[in-house]
């Protein structure tokens, strides 16, 4: 059986959630449950689960409070929360999974697959955390995404993605370094967590840091060349949302 905690300051949530494991994830063993960030460590260090549901805002500290108590983590986690919270963004970044209450069973058994396909992986979790923790301080501007690349995650720097490219539901990462990651995730699906970042998608094949723009050629939509010399089309659909997106750098 795999182990897991559920940590909520709320009473009705934590049972409800409790009730849906049981009911769709047999596999799932519910060994404790915390209504606070104190009693949660005290879980999490006692009974060494495998998984933690962990709610982000509580009393008296957030989740990621906790979080840094653990000088190694070697447990996944399932975020839940009420609401968009900010943290969400830094969480996808990160690549970690979470859940919208009212937590849907559908989702919840959709989360749960995902855990259990890397639950084999804890060598990454300490790196997976971290970059988690460095992205959700917001006096922190450096940003790591992490690229799951078919072996496990990538951590990189958003700064040094100069352009990614789409092939098929993979999408290639070009670098600062010259290094090609290959993504096992659509163009589209980047495209819109980095849309807040400085990329712009000039053409339905290329999403490029606007950060890395040394030059744009003008034509029927142009092109721009980018801090590696290499040349990307922009698509004549795409050409005045892009200068105007350049304009406000």
């Amino acid at each position: 059986m795999i182990k897991a905690i559920i940590v909520d300051d709320e009473l009705g949530a934590r049972e409800s959630l409790s009730k849906m494991v049981e009911k769709n994830c047999k596999q799932i063993e519910i060994v404790g449950k915390a209504d606070s960030m104190k009693t949660a460590y005290e879980l999490i260090t006692t009974l060494n689960p495998d998984l933690v549901f962990l709610d982000i805002e509580m009393p008296k500290g957030n989740a990621f409070d906790l979080l840094e108590k653990f000088k190694q983590i070697n447990f996944h986690i399932i975020f839940t929360t009420a609401y968009d919270h900010y943290a969400i963004k830094a969480i996808k970044f990160s690549a970690v999974d979470y859940l919208l209450k009212p937590i849907d069973p559908e989702e919840l058994v959709a989360a749960i697959e995902k855990f259990e396909s890397k639950l084999g992986q804890k060598s990454e979790l300490n790196q997976q955390f971290k970059a988690l923790l460095s992205n959700v301080r917001p006096e922190n501007k450096l940003k790591k995404v992490g690229i799951p690349d078919g072996e496990g995650l990538v951590f990189i720097n958003l700064s040094d993605i100069i352009r990614c490219d789409s092939d098929g539901n993979y999408t290639y990462f070009l670098l600062t370094n010259g290094k090609r990651i290959v993504a096992s995730r659509t163009l589209g699906e980047y495209e819109q967590l980095f849309s807040d970042d400085n990329f712009f998608r000039v053409h339905r094949s290329h999403l490029i840091n606007l950060e890395h723009v040394k030059k744009y050629i003008k034509g029927e939509g142009g092109y721009v060349v980018l801090s590696d010399n290499s040349q990307v089309e922009v698509s004549r659909r795409n050409k005045n949302d892009f200068l105007e997106k350049l304009a406000h750098l």
